[in-house]
C-alpha cells in the first residue's frame, strides 16, 4: 500500500512523534492506522523503559485549587529545558486535572500510558513524582515558579490567609506546625548535635547547659511554623496571625523539585 503524506501527517498529529517514526509504523502496518498506533505505543513503552534509569534532575510542580480541595502533581525529567517544554507542561496540567476530579489513584493508574509517548517524542526520562489531593474547609496554595509549592489547610480563616501562609512556607521551610509536633526522635538528634558543639567549649557545666538550651530553643523556633515571623509582616508570628483570624492550622505540606 502506498503511504501518503496525508496519512503520515494524521498519525503525527495524533501521536506527536517524528515523521520518520510515523512513516515507518505505517509501512510496517501496511497503512492500517490503528495497527500503526499500537506499534508506536509499544515503541514508546520500550523507549521509556530504556531511559528509566537516567537521573531525574529537574521537573515541574503544578497546583490546582478546587472548591474545597487542592491537587498537586510533580512531574520529573532530566533537564530544565524539558521542564519548560509545552508538551511537558500540558501533560502536567492534564494529570493535575485528573487528580482533582478523579483522585491520585487514577493518576497513578493512567500516568505511564500518558507519559511514555512523551518520552518517545522528547527523548528524556520522565517520571511521575509526588501526587497529592488535600481537602478541608479552608485550603490555600502557593506555587513558586513550579519548583517550590505549598498547600495549607486551615480550620477557620479564609483562603487568602491560607494562601499567605502557604507562600510563607515556601520561603521559610518550616518542619513542624507547633512545638508539640516535634518528635522525641527529632529532639534527641538535635540535642546530640548541639551537645557535641557546646562540649567543645571550656565553659562551666552550668553555663554549657544554658547555652545548649538556648541553641535548642532557637533551632526549634526557627523551624516551627507558628513561631516563625510572618514573611509579609515580620512584626507578627504566624501564631499571632492565626489568633487574630480565629483560625488554626490543620496541616501544611511543601513540595519541591
Amino acid at each position: 500500500m502506498i503511504i501518503t503524506t496525508e496519512m503520515v501527517k494524521e498519525l503525527r498529529d495524533t501521536t506527536g512523534v517524528s515523521v520518520m517514526q510515523c512513516k515507518k509504523a505505517l509501512e510496517e502496518s501496511d497503512g492500517d492506522m490503528e495497527t500503526a498506533l499500537i506499534l508506536l505505543r509499544k515503541q514508546s513503552s520500550a523507549s521509556a523503559a530504556k531511559k528509566s534509569d537516567r537521573t531525574l534532575g529537574a521537573g515541574l510542580i503544578n497546583v490546582k485549587d478546587g472548591a474545597d480541595k487542592t491537587a498537586v502533581i510533580t512531574l520529573l525529567c532530566e533537564t530544565d529545558f524539558v521542564a519548560k517544554n509545552d508538551d511537558f507542561v500540558a501533560l502536567v496540567n492534564t494529570l493535575t486535572d485528573l487528580a482533582l476530579t478523579e483522585g491520585t489513584d487514577e493518576v497513578s493508574a493512567k500516568a505511564k500510558e500518558m507519559i511514555d509517548p512523551l518520552v518517545q517524542k522528547i527523548g528524556e526520562n520522565i517520571q511521575l513524582g509526588t501526587t497529592a489531593v488535600l481537602a478541608g474547609s479552608t485550603v490555600g496554595s502557593y506555587n513558586h515558579n513550579g519548583k517550590n509549592a505549598a498547600v495549607v489547610v486551615l480550620e477557620g480563616g479564609n483562603k487568602d490567609l491560607a494562601r499567605d501562609i502557604a507562600m510563607h512556607v515556601t520561603a521559610m521551610y518550616p518542619r513542624f506546625t507547633t512545638v508539640a509536633d516535634i518528635s522525641e526522635d527529632d529532639k534527641v538528634k538535635v540535642t546530640e548535635l548541639f551537645t557535641a558543639e557546646v562540649n567543645e567549649s571550656d565553659k562551666p557545666a552550668e553555663m554549657k547547659a544554658k547555652i545548649l538550651q538556648g541553641k535548642l530553643d532557637t533551632y526549634f523556633k526557627e523551624y516551627t511554623l507558628v513561631e516563625q515571623n510572618f514573611i509579609k509582616d515580620p512584626s507578627k508570628t504566624i501564631g499571632q496571625l492565626l489568633k487574630e483570624a480565629g483560625a488554626s492550622i490543620v496541616s501544611f505540606t511543601q513540595f519541591t523539585v
